[in-house]
Protein backbone atom coordinates (compact mmCIF):
# COMPACT_ATOMS: atom_id res chain seq x y z
CA UNK A 1 0.00 0.00 0.00
CA UNK A 2 2.60 2.21 1.15
CA UNK A 3 4.61 1.70 -1.88
CA UNK A 4 1.25 2.39 -4.25
CA UNK A 5 1.58 5.48 -3.00
CA UNK A 6 4.98 6.64 -3.42
CA UNK A 7 4.51 5.24 -7.21
CA UNK A 8 1.67 7.21 -7.49
CA UNK A 9 3.07 10.78 -5.98
CA UNK A 10 6.02 10.02 -8.13
CA UNK A 11 4.10 9.54 -11.23
CA UNK A 12 2.16 12.38 -10.49
CA UNK A 13 5.26 14.94 -9.83
CA UNK A 14 6.96 13.06 -12.88
CA UNK A 15 4.06 14.28 -15.10
CA UNK A 16 4.15 17.71 -13.50
CA UNK A 17 7.58 18.46 -13.92
CA UNK A 18 7.15 17.14 -17.86
CA UNK A 19 4.17 19.05 -18.34
CA UNK A 20 5.21 22.44 -16.80
CA UNK A 21 8.75 21.86 -18.92
CA UNK A 22 6.95 21.62 -21.95
CA UNK A 23 5.05 24.91 -21.65
CA UNK A 24 8.48 26.66 -20.30
CA UNK A 25 9.84 25.67 -23.48
CA UNK A 26 7.20 27.17 -25.31
CA UNK A 27 6.96 30.17 -23.60
CA UNK A 28 10.93 30.85 -23.83
CA UNK A 29 10.69 30.08 -27.90
CA UNK A 30 8.30 32.47 -28.00
CA UNK A 31 10.07 35.57 -26.14
CA UNK A 32 13.29 34.23 -28.16
CA UNK A 33 11.10 34.80 -31.70
CA UNK A 34 9.71 38.33 -30.24
CA UNK A 35 13.26 39.48 -29.47
CA UNK A 36 14.57 38.28 -32.48
CA UNK A 37 12.09 40.25 -34.78
CA UNK A 38 12.10 43.39 -32.57
CA UNK A 39 14.04 46.15 -34.83
CA UNK A 40 17.04 47.30 -33.46
CA UNK A 41 17.42 51.01 -32.61
CA UNK A 42 20.76 52.74 -32.49
CA UNK A 43 21.00 54.86 -29.83
CA UNK A 44 22.35 57.78 -31.79
CA UNK A 45 21.63 57.55 -35.67
CA UNK A 46 24.62 57.25 -38.05
CA UNK A 47 24.52 61.22 -39.94
CA UNK A 48 24.83 60.71 -43.73
CA UNK A 49 28.74 61.95 -43.25
CA UNK A 50 29.76 59.26 -40.74
CA UNK A 51 28.76 56.27 -43.23
CA UNK A 52 30.87 58.24 -45.69
CA UNK A 53 33.94 57.87 -43.46
CA UNK A 54 37.30 54.64 -43.73
CA UNK A 55 40.45 54.54 -41.80
CA UNK A 56 43.34 54.62 -43.92
CA UNK A 57 46.28 53.83 -41.89
CA UNK A 58 49.33 56.30 -42.68
CA UNK A 59 53.13 55.36 -41.41
CA UNK A 60 55.34 57.38 -39.85
CA UNK A 61 58.47 57.47 -37.64
CA UNK A 62 58.79 58.06 -33.89
CA UNK A 63 60.55 60.75 -32.95
CA UNK A 64 62.48 59.28 -29.99
CA UNK A 65 62.89 55.70 -31.48
CA UNK A 66 63.38 56.40 -34.80
CA UNK A 67 60.51 52.75 -35.39
CA UNK A 68 57.86 52.96 -38.06
CA UNK A 69 54.80 53.59 -36.15
CA UNK A 70 51.36 53.87 -38.02
CA UNK A 71 48.38 56.58 -37.53
CA UNK A 72 45.05 56.18 -38.39
CA UNK A 73 43.00 58.92 -39.72
CA UNK A 74 39.52 58.81 -40.31
CA UNK A 75 38.60 60.61 -43.80
CA UNK A 76 35.65 60.54 -46.30
CA UNK A 77 35.41 58.20 -48.51
CA UNK A 78 34.20 60.69 -51.39
CA UNK A 79 37.85 62.54 -51.00
CA UNK A 80 39.12 59.07 -52.30
CA UNK A 81 37.09 58.19 -54.84
CA UNK A 82 39.21 60.30 -57.56
CA UNK A 83 42.55 59.48 -57.02
CA UNK A 84 43.17 57.67 -53.97
CA UNK A 85 47.21 57.67 -53.74
CA UNK A 86 47.25 61.57 -54.44
CA UNK A 87 45.26 61.85 -51.56
CA UNK A 88 47.13 59.23 -49.52
CA UNK A 89 50.47 61.08 -50.47
CA UNK A 90 49.27 64.25 -49.13
CA UNK A 91 47.95 63.42 -46.13
CA UNK A 92 51.61 61.84 -45.29
CA UNK A 93 53.00 65.15 -46.36
CA UNK A 94 51.25 67.61 -44.44
CA UNK A 95 52.73 64.94 -41.26
CA UNK A 96 51.50 62.94 -38.40
CA UNK A 97 48.88 64.77 -36.12
CA UNK A 98 50.33 62.84 -33.18
CA UNK A 99 53.92 64.76 -31.42
CA UNK A 100 55.32 61.62 -31.09
CA UNK A 101 55.82 61.16 -34.89
CA UNK A 102 57.72 63.65 -37.24
CA UNK A 103 56.93 65.18 -40.74
CA UNK A 104 60.24 63.23 -43.19
CA UNK A 105 58.49 64.13 -46.57
CA UNK A 106 60.71 67.21 -47.33
CA UNK A 107 57.99 70.97 -47.52
CA UNK A 108 57.20 72.04 -51.15
CA UNK A 109 56.85 68.42 -52.44
CA UNK A 110 54.08 68.04 -54.78
CA UNK A 111 52.24 64.74 -56.36
CA UNK A 112 52.48 65.39 -59.85
CA UNK A 113 51.17 61.72 -61.29
CA UNK A 114 50.31 58.58 -59.59
CA UNK A 115 48.81 55.78 -61.57
CA UNK A 116 49.17 51.39 -61.31
CA UNK A 117 51.36 49.27 -63.44
CA UNK A 118 49.75 45.63 -62.49
CA UNK A 119 50.19 45.79 -58.90
CA UNK A 120 53.42 48.91 -58.69
CA UNK A 121 52.21 52.23 -58.05
CA UNK A 122 54.00 54.85 -59.55
CA UNK A 123 54.76 57.82 -57.68
CA UNK A 124 55.83 61.13 -59.75
CA UNK A 125 56.94 63.62 -57.31
CA UNK A 126 58.21 67.13 -57.99
CA UNK A 127 62.08 67.53 -57.41
CA UNK A 128 61.36 69.08 -53.84
CA UNK A 129 61.16 65.35 -52.86
CA UNK A 130 65.07 65.33 -53.28
CA UNK A 131 65.75 67.96 -50.54
CA UNK A 132 65.75 65.64 -47.58
CA UNK A 133 68.21 65.44 -45.13
CA UNK A 134 71.02 63.78 -47.27
CA UNK A 135 73.50 64.00 -43.71
CA UNK A 136 71.64 61.49 -41.82
CA UNK A 137 71.95 58.30 -43.90
CA UNK A 138 68.42 56.52 -42.26
CA UNK A 139 66.69 59.66 -43.83
CA UNK A 140 65.81 58.42 -47.15
CA UNK A 141 65.62 54.65 -46.00
CA UNK A 142 62.79 56.24 -43.39
CA UNK A 143 61.05 58.08 -46.11
CA UNK A 144 60.90 54.86 -48.30
CA UNK A 145 59.57 52.63 -45.69
CA UNK A 146 56.62 55.01 -44.53
CA UNK A 147 55.71 55.38 -48.21
CA UNK A 148 55.54 51.86 -48.48
CA UNK A 149 54.11 50.94 -46.04
CA UNK A 150 51.38 53.32 -46.49
CA UNK A 151 50.68 52.55 -49.44
CA UNK A 152 50.45 49.36 -49.57
CA UNK A 153 48.21 49.18 -46.73
CA UNK A 154 45.70 49.42 -50.18
CA UNK A 155 44.90 46.06 -50.91
CA UNK A 156 45.84 46.43 -54.99
CA UNK A 157 49.34 48.02 -54.17
CA UNK A 158 52.43 45.39 -53.68
CA UNK A 159 54.97 47.72 -54.82
CA UNK A 160 55.98 51.16 -55.27
CA UNK A 161 58.17 53.16 -58.12
CA UNK A 162 58.88 56.96 -57.59
CA UNK A 163 59.79 59.42 -60.29
CA UNK A 164 60.78 62.81 -60.17
CA UNK A 165 59.23 65.24 -62.47
CA UNK A 166 58.49 62.30 -65.04
CA UNK A 167 61.84 60.52 -64.73
CA UNK A 168 63.61 57.89 -62.77
CA UNK A 169 66.20 59.34 -60.49
CA UNK A 170 69.46 57.54 -59.40
CA UNK A 171 68.58 57.66 -55.82
CA UNK A 172 65.10 56.21 -55.57
CA UNK A 173 65.60 54.22 -58.79
CA UNK A 174 64.44 51.16 -57.24
CA UNK A 175 60.84 49.14 -56.77
CA UNK A 176 60.46 49.00 -53.44
CA UNK A 177 58.64 46.43 -51.81
CA UNK A 178 56.72 46.30 -48.61
CA UNK A 179 59.58 45.89 -45.66
CA UNK A 180 59.15 45.61 -41.71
Amino acid sequence: MKNKKIVMIFTVLLILILVGGFYGIKIAKSKQEETINEEYTPEEEITEEQSRQTIVSLYFVEKETKELMPEARLIDIKELINNPYEKIMILLMEGPKNEKGEKFIPDGTKVLKTYMEDDCLTLDLSSEFLNYDKTNEKTKDNIVKCIVNTMTELTEVNSLKILIDGNQNDEFNEVYTRRK
